[in-house]
């Protein structure tokens, strides 16, 4: 039991926003009041405030229009409260009870014990980014499923081909400062829209503007950063590879290049000047839907923001990626500031991510040791395919945590099929009830970001960050972590380190034999709140080289990409599902579709606080005009977009932000909160990118027609 202290006074907590996206903000949260908590821990009985950090160099003192109501999150009328165990039958209607802790741990864990008994790869873990959180997300939860057997999941849904790709070219995740863009002379934001998903970068682009920086925008969608561009290019889905290759052609047909910077610093650059001898404006044209004199002139623009004038600072996504060939479009791109040297500037370069940046001690976060059998591992992008397989061991029980997958695994309804099975044991660890806890056999009330402790890393930063508890949590809410070591208490595991304190996990999580964490420590961090790592404030991670690749250098031709059976040069992979690459099926379905982020969610995250919900208003479908007329289809008519695999509804926009052939539903809705009870990912695939295994999420063709309430 907690007591509460008679205490009025506000103080402010040191934390660190937990969600997908690549800002990750500082935050000082305001509380009033003082509850004791059972270990003397004393924490603020009610959060009144929060606010960003205007002391963190990256954060500045702005939240996103999200986080900013993260009160509303919290203190939501529909948060989980109690342990809930279902009564009836399965599905959007499924109704719960309140249960104790003690009973919600007894059912999961004998079921757990006697699936072990014959299999406990039956037993599937399933967990992504709800937080970011190297505590919270991916440590105890890692060793107490190790440690049981069960079957490893591939954690794949979001960046696993673009990291594959940056990985081939540069040797990791790693890339240019988000805080120098606002010194670039010319800015592509190729596949990114930061006004939706990265605030941050996006003051520093339009500081640029300011400047004087050109800013250019590549993307099927006029997203609101496209509209606020000097030029927006609306290149087809899936075809990135070959503008990049394209402009490498311009590049080193108008020589320009930095030879120095190639000769020092760089692999395979004659080979590289075959291939792309082959890649004209022209050609990639007929691919990308561009003309080809845009093309050139981009590639000029690029060529020319050097030396003096220069540089040239590339912000690619992860959109982008999520096509068959979405990791050699990414490999592809960051090809580019090396031939330019543009990686000689801090503000020159490519942004993927930052996360290959960070010293971190995966093997003490997550022990792998533990593994005592030879699990299979199950990719998360495939679960539809996975919960449907019943040959042996059959997915038998489903632990859901920091994820809706109902929601946000494509093809969902093979998902939804496989999630009624009577004969699947479902638990879902979650702040609401989501559309995955209507499948749920147990639901467990989840703690949010203010309720517990963390630390964070950032993929768009170089900031380590802490995470302190600011208010006790609310109701019988409990933290992934704690919920771990009540479960490894039940099954009677006795390995000391399923019960370490989220403080000891933390501890180990920062790996201080590494110069770039040098003068960084657990309790300096606790106590400043945030830590910049250990590089030079004018981080320039490749101007002298040093590549993370085998051979050291940028490399234009790939042993490694060869071996894993991917062409080693540049090249253009098709998408599956084109006009162009799959004219068959485009007979039937002509449309390409993307599920671009809508402003005011982050993934499914927010999709039920009402301020935010009211402000997307509704499911949209971006239609351009050509495409509408051909149909019958008038602005905010209600149609269904449908495919061999499914169907689902939106409101049509006739707005031009979509280029003609293209498609954009903005995403991702709750099933439950969308006409028809079902979202974009009814239509998509579970078909996986051509390296890193990823989803195809942008790969994708369907057709519109008119709803049957409104054609009636």
């Amino acid at each position: 039991m907690s007591s509460v202290l008679s205490n009025p006074q506000q103080r402010v907590v040191k934390a660190a926003c937990p969600h997908d996206c690549p800002d990750t903000c500082a935050m000082h949260v305001t509380v009033e009041g003082e509850t004791r908590m059972p270990d003397g821990t004393v924490l603020g009985t009610r959060a009144v405030k929060v606010a960003g950090d205007a002391a963190h160099p990256t954060t500045a003192g702005v939240l996103c229009n999200k986080v900013a109501r993260y009160l509303e999150r919290t203190y939501a009328a529909d948060r989980l409260l109690h342990p809930m165990r279902r009564v009836g039958p399965k599905g959007p209607n499924a109704r719960f009870e309140a249960i104790s802790w003690g009973e919600a741990l007894e059912a999961i864990t004998s079921r757990f014990k006697a699936i072990a008994t014959d299999d406990p790869q039956g037993i599937l873990p399933y967990s992504y980014a709800g937080t970011m959180g190297i505590v919270q997300a991916n440590s105890i939860d890692r060793r107490f499923f190790h440690k049981l057997g069960a079957s490893l999941l591939d954690r794949t849904i979001c960046s696993n081909a673009g990291k594959a790709g940056m990985d081939i070219t540069l040797g990791g995740n790693i890339g240019m400062e988000m805080e120098r863009f606002d010194e670039a002379k010319l800015i592509l934001l190729w596949g990114t829209n930061p006004v939706t998903s990265s605030v941050h970068l996006w003051t520093r682009v339009t500081e640029a503007k300011r400047r004087g920086a050109k800013v250019i925008a590549i993307d099927p969608y006029k997203s609101l950063s496209a509209e606020k561009c000097h030029q927006w290019l609306p290149i087809n889905p899936g075809t990135d590879a070959a503008l990049a290759l394209a402009m490498m052609h311009v590049l080193v047909r108008d020589d320009l290049l930095d030879h120095d910077y190639i000769a020092k610093y760089t692999l395979g650059f004659e080979q590289l000047k075959e291939r792309v001898a082959q890649w004209s404006p022209a050609r990639a044209a007929q691919i990308t839907g561009l003309e080809a004199a845009d093309i050139e002139s981009l590639a000029r623009d690029y060529g020319n923001a050097r030396g003096e004038s220069g540089p040239a600072a590339i912000r690619i996504n992860y959109g982008l990626q999520r096509t068959a060939g979405g990791a050699m479009s990414c490999r592809t791109i960051a090809c580019l500031p090396a031939l330019t040297g543009a990686w000689r500037h801090a503000a020159g370069g490519v942004l993927l991510g930052t996360g290959s940046t960070y010293p971190v001690n995966v093997k003490a976060l997550e022990r792998p040791d533990l593994i005592w059998n030879k699990p299979r591992t199950i990719n998360m992008s495939t679960l539809g395919d996975a919960l449907l397989d019943l040959k042996e061991p059959p997915v038998r029980a489903l632990y859901v945590y920091s994820s809706n997958p109902a929601a946000v695994a494509p093809e969902s309804g093979k998902v939804l099929e496989g999630l009624m099975r009577e004969d699947l044991f479902t638990v879902v660890h979650d702040c609401f009830l989501t559309d995955t806890c209507d499948y749920a056999d147990i639901v467990l009330p989840a703690t949010t970001q203010l309720e517990h402790f963390d630390i964070h890393k950032s993929y768009g930063h170089l900031y380590w960050l802490v995470n302190h508890p600011a208010i006790a949590p609310v109701g019988e809410s409990k933290s992934d972590s704690e919920v771990f070591r009540l479960l490894a208490a039940r099954m009677g595991f006795t390995e000391p380190c399923l019960f370490d304190s989220d403080e000891q996990i933390a501890a180990v999580a920062i790996d201080t034999t590494h110069p770039y964490n040098e003068g960084i420590t657990f309790e300096k961090l606790k106590e400043q709140g945030w830590m910049r790592l250990n590089v030079p404030e004018r981080w320039m991670p490749f101007a002298e080289g040093n590549f993370r690749t085998p051979s050291g250098k940028c490399e234009f031709y790939s042993e490694k990409a060869r071996q894993l059976g991917l062409d080693p040069l540049p090249d253009f992979i098709a998408p599956r599902e084109s006009p162009q690459s799959n004219p068959a099926l485009a007979e039937k379905y002509p449309l390409m579709v993307i599920s671009p982020p809508a402003r005011n969610f982050m993934n499914s995250t927010f999709g039920n606080i009402k301020v935010l919900a009211d402000a997307e208003k509704e499911p949209f479908l971006d239609m351009h005009e050509i495409d509408a007329r051909a149909r019958g289809i008038a602005d905010g008519a209600m149609v269904r977009i449908f495919n061999g695999r499914g169907a689902f509804q939106a409101r049509a926009r006739v707005r031009n932000h979509a280029r003609p052939g293209v498609v954009a539903a903005i995403s991702v809705w709750w099933h439950k909160k969308a006409p028809g009870k079902l979202n974009a990912n009814a239509v998509t695939s579970q078909a996986l990118t051509d390296l890193g295994r990823g989803p195809t999420f942008y790969d994708c063709l369907v057709e519109v027609e008119l709803a049957a309430e409104a054609s009636a």
